[in-house]
């Protein structure tokens, strides 16, 4: 089958189509499903359990316990003789000038998490080969979803795969960026975030895979998927998103509302309110989620209470940097039917501002 990387739009249905590919495999294929977040595991094991439930050989389970139950746990002496790992340290930190064991281990022996990608990678080394070809007796595939939630280590972890004999299928939404399984190390900081596309683009040059792109929107109206794709930079070559959305609802797209008009605004749309974090929208009192809360979820409407630099950008064309694009992308793709932008000076923006009737009137 070969290793495959399928970038996807928001609202295309990149879990389910993890689930139907699982469903269509041989009963005998024996199948690894993993993905960074706790609340994206149990949506593939209940979706798979659901379509492919007949299925035995195939497993969902976190990017951490991958890393923990198949190279920490069984390969440590490797690297340090007569050690075990006795659990998982998520918060914690080695001191700065720790080295040896207690650069990745803290004093009950559990395994620091902003170091386990790097304990992984240097135990398939320390492991002279045996690490790989356990992996590759017990998997012959291996799916990734939410791929662009790697950083540092881990694309050292991917790239092996993709020289192994497993073959490799990952799904993610680069444009998505927003979360990272260690966001403060230093190793691949150009990889990070959007930066993983170009990690991509470099290995499928290689030959190690090939890229695909699904660039079709089941969710979005097609005016909120036009603006979706002008919030990057052109220089960042995304394709456009196609939508399949067809509801007309009479309000339906991207809006601009003054602060003065949000409250009639969301007594008549009852929007789900979304802001950047608490700092954002401190003169509103409604029911708020943080951009990246929202990430994976689906409403009919949203309202969107925008950053400084958010602002610049719909008023002037500015555009954002890749984390800020990112976040930004995603609150506006969660909404099916409209998006209102809460903006008091629209400047040169071409949107449509709206009114309550009695102001228009």
């Amino acid at each position: 089958m070969g290793n495959q990387l399928t970038l996807a739009v928001a609202g295309s249905r990149k879990t389910q189509g993890i689930v139907e590919h699982c469903a269509s495999l041989p009963r005998d294929r024996r199948v690894l499903v993993l993905t960074y977040t706790q609340a994206n595991q149990a949506e593939l094991r209940s979706r798979i359990q659901h379509y492919a439930g007949d299925h035995h050989n195939i497993e969902v389970m976190g990017w951490f316990t991958f890393l923990l139950g198949h190279f920490a746990k069984p390969f440590l002496p490797f690297k340090f003789a007569g050690q075990r790992v006795h659990g998982f340290n998520f918060d914690g930190r080695p001191h700065i000038k720790a080295g040896g064991k207690r650069r990745f281990m803290d004093a009950n022996g559990a395994v620091y998490a902003c170091e386990l990608g790097r304990l992984a990678h240097e135990l398939v080394a320390g492991s002279k080969g045996a690490l790989l070809r356990r992996l590759e007796c017990i998997y012959e595939e291996i799916m990734i979803d939410e791929v662009q939630d790697l950083s540092a280590h881990d694309w050292e972890i991917v790239d092996i795969l993709l020289r192994s004999s497993i073959d490799l299928r990952m799904v993610g939404d680069i444009r998505q960026s927003v979360l990272a399984t260690n966001p403060r190390s230093r190793k691949n900081t150009k990889y990070s975030y959007t930066g993983a596309v170009a990690w991509f683009r470099g290995r499928a040059a290689k030959g190690l895979l090939e890229i695909k792109d699904s660039v079709t929107t089941w969710r979005c109206h097609p005016l909120i998927a036009a603006f979706s794709d002008s919030i990057f930079d052109p220089s960042w070559e995304f394709p456009a998103t196609e939508s399949k959305n067809e509801t007309n609802t009479g309000h339906d797209g991207v809006h601009l509302v003054a602060s003065k008009h949000v409250d009639a605004y969301v007594g008549l749309y009852q929007p789900q309110c979304l802001r950047h974090s608490v700092s954002s929208a401190k003169s509103f009192s409604l029911d708020f989620l943080n951009f990246k809360v929202a990430k994976g979820m689906t409403y009919e409407r949203v309202l969107i209470v925008p950053t400084a630099p958010i602002a610049e950008f719909i008023a002037a064309g500015t555009y954002l940097e890749a984390i800020s694009a990112s976040s930004f992308y995603v609150a506006v793709t969660r909404a099916k039917q409209s998006v209102a932008l809460v903006l008091d000076n629209p400047g040169a923006s071409v949107l449509p501002v709206w009114q309550p009737e009695q102001v228009q009137a």
